[in-house]
């Protein structure tokens, strides 16, 4: 599929409106990016997830902004006509002012369309600020993997009707703060649905919860079968790894029986020039 033209916040709800899937996944580099662009992805999130699926981290906590920055700007170059967001990093928007300051940085210099942040009610009078300066907004509640620590771990929630309730009031607050679109991860079915029915205005996108979604997301690493583990709600289109060991242990059995490189992969003098400098060395 051959964009011509970059998908808006506006495409998106006219989606919406017809009841077709906004498709997205999350990669970190230009290559990726404009594998996910030219299949058809309609939205790309580089996310703070780079820490734990690229860099060998435990969890996202240890993503730097100016690193996800400098991914975020080789994810734009790969895929100019994406709707690109950029994730804000941990710790870089405790305060309006330090958020309006790293997200602009993200709208400025990256050409992002939109930033990501997580988090419940607490992030309202953030949300509120950003927009208010003219940065698009998307929420991301649930299971919200920089405050992984206090939820106990990567687990399902909104199970009991309590948490559930807590969500749903929480996608309520982000939305009239300003948030155009609003993340649920790892939630149930029946909350999503519930989500679903009540997002008219903005766009709901909830992970786990089958239908019940404006648009699905795998990570790119989790599709491609990068990992032998990947969470529930994602699925493996491939086994990448498997691909990836089989071509490099047949690089490493050509060097090793001197089949690689071969005189294709070779550079030659211009015909005679080998003689002509075997003089010059015997002068």
């Amino acid at each position: 599929m051959v964009r011509t033209k970059r998908v808006t916040i506006d495409d998106m709800m006219q989606m919406k409106a017809k009841g077709v899937p906004i498709v997205r996944t999350t990669c970190y580099d230009a290559p990726f990016a404009r594998i996910a662009e030219e299949a058809g992805c309609d939205v790309i999130l580089c996310g703070d997830s780079l820490a734990n699926v690229q860099l060998g981290y435990s969890s996202t906590l240890p993503c730097k902004f100016e690193t996800l920055l400098e991914h975020t700007k080789a994810v734009r170059r790969g895929a100019p006509h994406v709707f690109l967001i950029a994730d804000m990093p941990y710790m870089t928007y405790v305060t309006p002012e330090e958020a309006v300051r790293y997200a602009g940085r993200y709208m400025a210099e990256a050409d992002a369309d939109c930033v990501k942040l997580e988090g419940g009610l607490e992030v309202v009078p953030i949300v509120k600020r950003l927009v208010e300066a003219g940065i698009p907004v998307w929420g991301h509640t649930g299971l919200t993997p920089q405050t992984v620590k206090m939820l106990g771990g990567y687990k399902t929630q909104g199970r009991g009707a309590d948490i559930a309730y807590k969500l749903v009031r929480t996608v309520e607050g982000l939305a009239a703060a300003g948030a155009f679109a609003i993340t649920a991860e790892a939630i149930p079915v029946e909350l999503g649905k519930v989500l679903m029915e009540r997002a008219q205005d903005f766009l709901m996108f909830s992970i786990g919860c089958g239908e019940y979604t404006d648009g699905p997301i795998i990570n790119m690493y989790d599709m491609l079968g990068f990992f032998e583990k990947v969470p529930k709600f994602a699925k493996k289109y491939a086994d990448a790894h498997a691909i990836f060991v089989d071509a490099v242990s047949t690089y490493v059995r050509e060097c090793q029986d001197h089949t690689f490189p071969g005189p294709e992969h070779c550079y030659f003098m211009k015909p005679g020039e080998p003689e002509k400098l075997a003089a010059m060395l015997n002068e």
